[in-house]
């Protein structure tokens, strides 16, 4: 099933990564207080983890780390760099800051003065 019908709050995402951490760490064959120890966390954090209770970033990349997983943690997220083939055809430079739009308010505020019959 894709993550999508699993995940759409993050009360559910952390259940489903906790889930998919431990069915990960039974594949390798590593018991829980191997991955504890090599994640530098306690085995009881690291059983919260896996029940998908909260718990801190870092606790999660360490868990990560230690099932060397960094590279798939990265690869997750979108680096959001302009490809080679986009740069070429842009004439501007690379987004370094956001900045929203402005809006055009469809329905401006009503002022004296503004009616049809002033």
């Amino acid at each position: 099933m894709p993550l999508t019908e699993h995940a759409s709050t993050s009360r559910q995402l952390e259940i489903e990564i906790g889930s998919r951490l431990a069915r990960l760490r039974l594949s390798r064959n590593v018991t829980q207080s191997m991955l504890a120890r090599d994640a530098g966390i306690g085995l009881r954090t690291l059983r919260r983890v896996e029940a998908g209770e909260s718990s801190t970033f870092d606790t999660f990349l360490r868990v990560a780390l230690a099932l060397d997983l960094g590279d798939a943690v990265l690869g997750a997220i979108p680096t959001g760099r302009i490809r080679p083939i986009e740069r070429v055809s842009r004439t501007r430079s690379e987004r370094r800051r956001a900045r929203p739009r402005p809006r055009k308010d469809r329905d401006p505020t009503w002022t004296w003065g503004d009616g049809p019959h002033d």
